[in-house]
């Protein structure tokens, strides 16, 4: 069984979770156009959460998730609010969310929870999950230290509950790839920031149809919570920072301050602007419908070459 008839929902697409970025709207934007679209509740208190959850409501009859971010502050109100509001789909990210599982399956929701790692996959599928989002280092944000091709097929192999693919992924034949491995569905993300309803700053969206393969980079590894993206003078000092080991709490706030000054501001030189790897792959801003039609549309076309080749495998025996 395939993630949309998991979910019911059109494709088998998720909707990464990027913190401050994928509000209510958005997430209402990606499930009209046939994915799972995510709100992402990052570190916004209760309140903020609840508005959001309400607005995506009011503009999409489609089913939507919540991320569940595991450092925050307010994990204990943002765990309440998931069961008071009835989601459907939990996706986590950051630390194990083993001990909310218990109370989310007998809510009703399905839980995903977002795994770098082996280990830990198996580990929470004993508490019940429904599935895991195995996302390799390739993309945005925060990341682990397996790429998705090394991670997914290990997961498929360890795990009895499905497997969706997410790291590094924009494009139908990457999508026909994961399928091939295994994998029920795909999560994406970077390719959605350079979406025409994506609210983040022009230069922002500029930057992703600039980048090349090599124009991404992790910092912050020290702190045990290290992020990917886009190179430039900021991420450069963040890393000199490291190697001197000076990485200190005055800095980690700057970290999250920075994070605006790029997201919604557009400073190229001094904000932080998470970024997958493979932002060289994207070269048009489009509507999220057309971004996820044509991942189906190539992934199809992707599949029938791949028919293709095994077929003179096939008479290779």
């Amino acid at each position: 069984m395939l993630l949309n008839e998991m979910l019911g929902i059109k494709y088998p697409i998720l909707q990464g979770a990027m913190s401050l970025i994928t509000d209510g709207k958005f997430a209402a934007t990606v499930s009209n156009a046939g994915g799972l679209g995510i709100i992402a509740s990052g570190e916004w208190d209760k309140n903020r959460v609840r508005e959001e959850i309400h607005i995506a409501r009011s503009l999409t009859d489609k089913p939507f998730g919540l991320n569940l971010y595991m450092m925050s502050p307010y994990v204990e109100d943002i765990v309440d609010l998931i069961i008071e509001e009835k989601i459907p789909v939990v996706t986590t990210g950051a630390h194990s969310p083993e001990k909310y599982i218990k109370r989310f399956k007998e809510a009703g929701c399905k839980v995903f929870p977002v795994v770098a790692s082996v280990t830990m996959a198996k580990r929470m599928e004993r508490f019940g999950i429904d599935g895991v989002i195995a996302e390799g280092m390739e993309s945005g944000g925060h990341v682990g230290e397996a790429t998705t091709m090394s991670l997914l097929p290990q997961m498929v192999k360890a795990l009895k509950v499905p497997v969706i693919a997410a790291g590094g992924i924009a494009s139908g034949s990457q999508m026909t790839a994961a399928l091939a491995m295994g994998a029920k569905g795909i999560q994406i993300g970077t390719i959605l920031l350079a979406s025409e309803e994506c609210n983040v700053h022009e230069n922002y969206k500029k930057a992703i149809l600039k980048a090349h393969d090599n124009d991404t980079t992790v910092i912050l590894k020290n702190t045990g919570a290290p992020v990917r993206v886009l190179k430039n003078r900021l991420a450069r000092k963040y890393l000199e920072m490291e190697k001197n080991n000076s990485i200190d709490e005055e800095v980690l706030k700057d970290s999250f301050d920075a994070l605006f000054r790029g997201i919604f501001q557009g400073d190229l030189e001094n904000g932080s602007m998470p970024l997958g790897q493979i932002a060289g792959l994207i070269d048009e801003i489009k509507p999220v419908k057309e971004i996820l039609n044509d991942i189906i549309r190539e992934s199809v076309l992707a599949y029938d070459s791949l028919s293709d080749n095994i077929n003179k495998l096939k008479e290779m025996k």
